[in-house]
């Protein structure tokens, strides 16, 4: 996301009982859309070009397979800051 747009939300990988569990200054975040992490964002500052576009695959509890599983997120054509989910895997 650029300078000017505000984010809001939790990044994920924060506790929840973080007092500041949202975006910080000076970091780059994708906004992962669908599926058990949805609305969080993932901070990627430091990213190289290769790894924003092979997306991501982040632990969660949530998702289809509990505990131990994982949900695959990947870079929205055209939008590479919004990351769609691509279903969940153990």
């Amino acid at each position: 996301m650029d300078d000017e747009t505000p984010l809001r939300g939790r990044v994920y990988g924060t506790d929840h009982d973080d007092t500041h569990p949202g975006p910080r200054p000076g970091c780059v975040y994708c906004e992962l859309v669908g599926g058990p992490l949805d609305g969080l964002l993932l901070d990627v500052t430091g990213w190289d070009t290769e790894q924003l576009a092979d997306g991501a695959v982040l632990a969660t509890g949530i998702g289809r397979y509990g505990a131990g599983g994982r949900a695959c997120y990947g870079p929205r054509p055209g939008d590479p800051f919004r990351w769609d989910w691509a279903g969940d895997t153990p």
